[in-house]
């Protein structure tokens, strides 16, 4: 019994706490990376004033993920996608493609990709 107490607090202890430790680390950004296209919605339906659902396209993450740029549409629009720059720390959405600030940080890129 007391060989196989230093294996239990040297090896299988800090292991475990190892394992925990990286489960709430990558699940707690799996949980927030999945409300951000929720808040994307969200304020997409707020600038559009669209009832509708919002569908995502293209998303890509630029400025170490403080931006997020893409193509959206409604669901009940004929048309097809458009634009969109959403900053994260705002809560602002830019369907401006000639604006400065949309140049300086999405381009024309994200759609032709």
């Amino acid at each position: 019994m007391l060989k196989s107490r230093p294996f239990v607090l040297l090896v299988a202890l800090p292991l475990l706490l190892a394992l925990l430790l990286g489960g709430a680390i990558f699940g707690g950004q799996a949980l927030s990376d999945s409300n951000v296209d929720d808040d994307i919605q969200r304020a997409l339906s707020q600038t559009l004033d669209a009832p509708g659902d919002i569908e995502l396209a293209k998303l890509q993450k630029v400025q170490y993920g403080y931006t997020i740029c893409g193509l959206y549409r409604t669901t009940s629009s004929d048309r097809g996608y458009a634009s969109f720059m959403y900053d994260t720390q705002s809560d602002e959405v830019i369907l401006d493609i000639a604006s400065q600030r949309y140049k300086s940080r999405c381009s024309l890129s994200v759609a032709c990709q």
